[in-house]
């Protein structure tokens, strides 16, 4: 009898009961060969082959690729027809240019070949037409325009002694040469589930293909790199998280006793924060990086042993534009006892929450110079399973929060969407039929856009839940920016790129201005259409109005206008009691990164020199039922 084969039900993770890999008993495979390496039983290797066999080469997957870990899903019939299409393009075109189909797909023009036919198969989700086919300049004609004004809501970096979420930045780069050893599987879908282009890890980001780990990928001078010479950022929202753990010797980490203990191990703080958009802000001249403060609620973070109340002290200390809270994060010192841990919060807890709202509306005085002080930024969600609480994510607190604090804005993070990085469950929410009030019940998300609806002080951030989406699930990127459009509207979104964890947020916003959502979708559940004019609205002047900030710019890179380009000199000019706050040139801890040494130089050759990306995958791919 024919065994039942699941991706999610082979490998390491998940073993078939009885079964036993070729790994635990005699193999007939050389030793530290590829078939020896697999988790693959002998019976499953005989109906795949290397990957790297494929010479096709698309810029996407057409067909699911397994590291060795669970067991691929043979191509789809829709993966076909893709693949057919892409090839059809790729022939006329290469033999139109002059050059081999394998050097055609590496080109601008193999990734218009590639959106076109998903469109054709899939719907149509992005705005890409024949014409780019055949050259980089129609198809940057038709990319996120020069004057376009972005202020990206969520950005992050890390003080340099420090190490930063390499998971979040392996999910966003894929599967390739550099990222396999340190991750064998997407790091956050481990059991091997396919997206919706039928890839287990899709690369969200291409510029990151084959770009190393570095103990510099996230700090002060890449973050200025990334935001202001490689992407069309504006004005950039530098962020922090006060979700520290800290470690017990033998044991299980703990949440922290007081605002010290937690300060100590976070990424980055709110002072270190402001040190930034100080110094960025007074060598461009002008307003490019607003800094957030840190929500640290209940009434033991009022009487702190060594801050007394946390929230002036950091009002009179360094002045936040905003605010950023973590419900899910342990930031909620509830009594005064000293050895108490501090816990979850949820937004309308009035013992909890209310006392450090207070604090915030009674210093008005803030908002003359900086507008955006009554903003209250909360991370909601990217907590799958349960419990189902709004401290993890649910928005059910958002409401009396919103009414009994009407002179803020409620800036909702992540447009409180459930899965973590990996949107397989959220689609399988749109296929299940399940409605809530008539629209696909996506978890979280959906009923948050409906109970903020009557709420005009409270708008959607597209950080993360964008980015896992628009490439990997369009249409589940479809259903929620269709759905927060069609409860809150063009003017109440705001983008956020989550950056530095998924690289430059070029590729976001390139992404999200050619991003449409499918007149079929829109005719079925009554989505409003996302025209330029929503797009420019929430890549930036939505966030533009809520901080009080001039939208004039010119270049491309937001230079002009009210806004002076950062110098390209900025790392010399980096004052040295910024390097002490940054933590710079303190060590790392052993084995934090990798060390880049001539990788550098080394690609810049290879670039020189006419080298090209070459879409090789490498793993296991099903060609036998």
């Amino acid at each position: 009898m024919e065994e039942k084969l699941h991706p999610e039900k082979s490998g390491p993770f998940f073993r078939v009961p009885g079964k036993k890999s070729h790994l635990e008993k005699s193999s007939p495979f050389p030793p530290e060969s590829r078939e020896e390496d697999a988790w693959l039983s002998e019976r499953q290797l005989a109906k795949c082959s290397p990957a790297e066999v494929d010479q096709f080469g698309s810029p996407v997957p057409t067909r699911m690729v397994s590291n060795g870990e669970y067991m691929p899903i043979a191509q789809t019939e829709k993966q076909k027809r893709v693949e057919a299409r892409i090839l059809e393009l790729a022939d006329s075109a290469s033999k139109r240019l002059g050059m081999s189909r394998r050097m055609f797909l590496a080109t601008t023009g193999g990734f218009a070949a590639a959106f076109l036919a998903m469109n054709e198969v899939f719907g149509h989700f992005f705005n890409v037409s024949l014409l780019e086919v055949f050259g980089p300049a129609a198809y940057a004609a038709t990319g996120a325009p020069a004057n376009l004004y972005v202020l990206d809501d969520q950005t992050h970096l890390v003080r340099s002694s420090l190490q930063g979420p390499v998971t979040l930045r392996a999910i966003a780069q894929g599967y390739d040469e550099v990222t396999g050893p340190l991750f064998g599987v997407n790091p956050f879908n481990p059991t091997g589930l396919n997206d919706e282009l039928g890839g287990a890890w899709t690369a969200w980001n291409p510029a990151l293909h084959n770009k190393p780990y570095t103990c510099d990928m996230f700090n002060v001078i890449n973050y200025i790199k990334e935001m202001f010479f490689d992407s069309q950022t504006t004005v950039a929202v530098l962020s922090n998280a006060n979700f520290a753990a800290i470690p017990v010797p033998g044991g299980n980490p703990r949440a922290p006793t007081n605002v010290t203990e937690s300060l100590t191990h976070e990424i980055l703080t709110g002072e270190q924060t402001a040190g930034v958009r100080d110094f960025v802000n007074q060598i461009a001249g002008s307003t490019r990086v607003l800094a957030h403060g840190q929500l640290y609620v209940g009434i033991g973070n009022l009487h702190d042993p060594v801050f007394g109340d946390f929230t002036q002290f950091q009002i009179d200390a360094f002045h936040p534009d905003s605010w950023k809270g973590y419900n899910i994060a342990p930031a909620a010192k509830v009594d005064t006892d000293p050895n108490s841990l501090m816990r979850m919060w949820r937004l309308d807890d009035e013992a909890v929450a209310y006392p450090i709202y207070a604090v915030i509306a009674r210093n008005t005085q803030e908002l003359k110079k900086h507008p955006g002080f009554f903003n209250i930024c909360v991370h909601k969600g990217l907590a799958p399973g349960p419990p189902d609480i709004p401290e993890r994510g649910n928005p059910t607190d958002i409401p009396k929060a919103a009414s009994d604090w009407p002179q803020f804005n409620f800036i909702i993070y992540h447009s409180s969407i459930r899965p973590a990085f990996f949107d397989y469950e959220s689609l399988q929410d749109i296929r299940s039929g399940v409605l809530r009030e008539g629209v696909p019940d996506i978890s979280w998300t959906t009923q948050f856009a409906q109970l903020a609806a009557p709420f005009p002080n409270v708008y959607a951030e597209i950080g993360t839940t964008l980015a896992s989406s628009i490439v990997t699930f369009p249409t589940v990127a479809a259903h929620i920016l269709g759905q927060l459009m069609k409860y809150l509207g063009p003017n109440r979104i705001v983008f956020g790129s989550d950056s530095l964890w998924y690289g430059s947020p070029q590729w976001q916003i390139e992404a999200l201005w050619r991003f449409e959502i499918p007149e079929r979708l829109r005719e079925k559940w009554g989505y409003p259409e996302l025209t330029k004019s929503a797009k420019r609205k929430i890549l930036g002047l939505n966030s533009a109005r809520l901080y009080r900030l001039p939208t004039a710019v010119g270049g491309q890179h937001g230079d002009g206008g009210a806004y002076k380009p950062v110098p390209p000199n900025f790392e010399q000019l980096i004052p040295d009691s910024l390097k002490t706050l940054l933590e710079i040139g303190q060590p790392v801890p052993p084995g934090a990164c990798v060390v880049s040494d001539n990788f550098s130089k080394m690609k810049e050759e290879y670039l020189a020199g006419g080298g090209q990306r070459n879409n090789t995958r490498y793993g296991w791919i099903r060609t036998a039922a």
